[in-house]
């Protein structure tokens, strides 16, 4: 005789399964924050800049993509994940969040709620320049900047020594309809060992900028350009994913008539993670 078929588990069996994992959920959260507390401890991260890490949250967010599997939406897991990362950072090292809403202000807002949450203080700035010296006035805050264009050569504010850099590009995990797709550029100090330049990022003066000289360069990198007021040229901002990429570019710039002035590496980020369209994920 064949065993009768098992009953299916009634609702109440499964809400408390929910609610055991949900405690679970919360206890190590709390594991971690005593993790925290200890790390601040040993390395001492009141230091400028010291609590960012890059290119750990860069890896972190690949390998989260990687394995993420099932109906809970990956948004939702990308935001849960940012937002514990953003939180743990400001308990170990409190920083505000700088934006320049030029671009729009429901779309910034929504890219930092996304990435950092509601407890990271939110300052609105009206300008891209004013989110940068901000920054620079700070002791360890972010700037985000839109990075799919500008009026002006904020940038500029990134070249000299000791200046804060361009630390990452949001949002990483790119795909169709991201709920916060605005791209920005996250500008901060970091230390050194903690920047990532998988993408490297460059300030480009030029003289002679033409249609010509765009031509020449949009093959080689991604490039923000606008006009230069104090030498009379153009201002540009350079995205170089290849080693040894801005040497092309000032080569192709050369043979297109215009004259390079100066370079100046202002930060990099790290490559961004795609999930194509047909829900599958790839590097």
């Amino acid at each position: 005789m064949s065993n009768p078929p098992s009953a299916p588990p009634s609702l109440q069996d499964l809400r408390r399964e929910i609610d055991a994992i949900d405690e679970e959920i919360h206890g190590l959260l709390l594991k971690r924050g005593d993790i925290i507390d200890r790390l601040i401890t040993v390395k001492q991260t009141q230091e400028v800049g010291s609590a960012f890490r890059p290119a750990r949250e860069a890896d972190m967010m690949r390998r989260l993509a990687t394995r993420h599997r099932g109906i809970l939406p990956l948004d939702t897991v990308e935001s849960i994940w940012r937002v514990i990362i953003a939180t743990f950072t400001y308990v170990q090292a409190p920083f505000s969040v700088h934006a320049d809403l030029s671009s729009g202000e429901s779309a910034m807002r929504d890219s930092a709620r996304f990435h950092f949450g509601f407890t990271v203080p939110f300052l609105a700035h009206f300008s891209a320049a004013a989110a940068v010296d901000a920054v620079a006035q700070s002791r360890g805050d972010l700037a985000l900047v839109s990075a799919a264009g500008s009026q002006t050569p904020w940038w500029t504010a990134l070249e000299p020594g000791g200046t804060p850099k361009i630390i990452a590009r949001l949002p990483f995990i790119e795909r169709a309809d991201h709920p916060a797709a605005l791209p920005v550029f996250v500008i901060s100090r970091v230390a050194p060992d903690a920047l990532v330049t998988e993408v490297e990022m460059w300030s480009i003066h030029v003289g002679g900028w033409s249609a010509g000289a765009a031509r020449a360069v949009s093959p080689l990198a991604e490039i923000i350009a606008v006009p230069d007021t104090a030498s009379g040229g153009a201002a540009l901002l350079a995205s170089v994913t290849e080693p040894g990429g801005v040497t092309k570019i000032i080569s192709a710039l050369t043979q297109a008539g215009a004259s390079v002035r100066s370079s100046a590496l202002v930060g990099g980020h790290a490559t961004r993670y795609t999930v194509p369209s047909g829900g599958g994920s790839k590097a």
